[in-house]
C-alpha cells in the first residue's frame, strides 16, 4: 500500500488518497510554526503523493486556512482534494490572547458556535475567501456533540436540525459548491445520530477507531453497509501511539498504558514499528477511506510516509488478536504479495 493509492467515497464523486494531511499545525497548534516549516511539510506531502488536505476556520483562528489556501491555489484545482469545516463563525476580536484553545499567537478572530442555516452559510463563504477556493470538495460540521458542548449539546444539535444547518449543507451540495457533506468529530455516536436525519456522505472520526480503541466497530460496520465513508483522524490517539503519554488530549489512564505496554511487546517480538501498525490498522476496515495525520515539518511527513509503507507480517495482526488487543470481528490488514 502506498500513500498515493486512492479510494472513492461510495456515494460522492470524491477520491481520496489513503493518507491525507491534517493542517491544524499550520495554525500553530501547541507551538509556533513558521510559514516556511508549514510550506516544507506541505511540499513533502505533495512530493510523496498525498493529495488530500484538511483544514478548518478554528485552526489558528483562521491562520491554517489562509496558509493552506496560499499553497494550494498555486496548483491545478483538479489535482487535489480539500476539506474544511463549518459550525464556528470567526468574529473579529481584539481581545484574542497570545494562546487560545491550544493555538499559539492565534489571529484576532474569535470562534462563535453557530450551526444554524445562516451560520453555516456565513462560515462557508468566509472559508471561500480565506482559502481562495470556491468549491471545497468536502464540508464537515465541526465538533458537534456532547464532548465539545456538554449540557449545551441539544441546543446546538437543534440548530442543525430545526435551525436549518443540515438543510444548508444539502443545499451547498445540490448547488455543486461542495461534493460531499458530513461531520468532523471525536465521538462516533453523534455521527450515528446525524445519519438518522441527514444523508451525509462522509465523516471524519478522530481517535475512535484505532489500535487502542475499537468500541466503534459495530458503528463502522453500519457505515460500510450504508456507504458512509470514514476518514480516520488522530490514528495515534492524541500522540500516545507516537511516543507521548497523552490519550484523548489528557494524560493516559493506567489501563490504557498497560494496553500500550502489551502492544509494544508484540511489536518488539515481531520487529514491527508501533507507528506503522497504528497507521495501517484502520484502513483494513471497508468503511475507512483514508488516514489523516497532522505534521509540522517535512521530516515528520517523511516518517509518516515511511511508517505507512512499512511491511507488516500477517503474524503480527494474528498475535494482536490472540492477545485481545484487536476486537473480535475487526478486519485486519492483509499481507501484500
Amino acid at each position: 500500500m502506498h500513500v498515493a493509492d486512492r479510494r472513492k467515497l461510495p456515494n460522492a464523486t470524491v477520491e481520496l488518497t489513503v493518507m491525507g494531511l491534517g493542517c491544524a499545525q499550520m495554525g500553530n497548534l501547541y507551538r509556533k510554526t513558521s510559514y516556511e516549516e508549514s510550506a516544507g511539510a506541505f511540499k513533502a506531502a505533495w512530493d510523496a503523493g498525498i493529495r488530500y488536505y484538511d483544514t478548518a476556520p478554528f485552526y489558528g483562528y483562521t491562520r491554517s486556512e489562509r496558509r493552506l489556501g496560499t499553497m494550494l491555489t498555486d496548483l491545478d484545482r483538479g489535482d487535489y482534494v480539500l476539506s474544511t469545516k463549518v459550525g464556528r463563525v470567526m468574529v473579529p476580536d481584539e481581545t484574542v490572547g497570545p494562546e487560545e484553545d491550544g493555538y499559539i499567537a492565534p489571529l484576532s478572530f474569535r470562534p462563535v458556535y453557530d450551526y444554524t442555516h445562516d451560520g453555516i452559510m456565513r462560515s462557508f463563504e468566509a472559508s471561500q475567501q480565506r482559502l481562495g477556493i470556491l468549491k471545497p470538495d468536502i464540508l464537515y460540521v465541526h465538533d458537534i456533540g456532547s464532548m465539545t458542548h456538554g449540557d449545551r449539546h441539544l441546543h446546538y444539535w437543534e440548530q442543525l436540525t430545526d435551525g436549518g444547518g443540515f438543510h444548508a449543507l444539502r443545499k451547498l451540495r445540490e448547488q455543486n459548491l461542495t461534493k460531499a457533506i458530513g461531520l468532523g468529530v471525536n465521538e462516533w455516536e453523534i455521527i450515528r445520530d446525524a445519519m438518522g436525519v441527514c444523508d451525509i456522505d462522509v465523516a471524519m472520526l478522530a481517535g475512535r477507531y484505532t489500535l487502542l480503541e475499537q468500541r466503534s466497530l459495530a458503528f463502522m460496520d453500519e457505515c460500510a453497509k450504508r456507504g458512509v465513508g470514514i476518514v480516520v483522524a488522530g490514528p495515534f490517539n492524541s500522540g500516545l501511539l507516537a511516543g507521548n503519554r497523552k490519550f484523548n488530549y489528557t494524560d493516559a489512564p493506567a489501563e490504557i498504558l498497560a494496553q500500550l505496554d502489551t502492544l509494544n511487546t508484540v511489536c518488539e517480538e515481531e520487529g514491527v514499528t508501533l507507528q506503522a501498525a497504528a497507521l495501517q490498522f484502520p484502513l483494513a476496515h471497508p468503511a475507512v477511506m483514508t488516514i489523516v495525520s497532522g505534521a509540522r515539518t517535512a521530516e515528520q511527513i517523511k516518517s509518516n510516509v515511511d511508517w505507512f509503507s512499512e511491511s507488516i507480517p500477517a503474524s503480527f495482526w494474528v498475535r494482536l488478536k490472540e492477545r485481545g488487543l484487536i476486537a473480535e470481528g475487526a478486519p485486519i490488514p492483509r499481507e501484500e504479495a
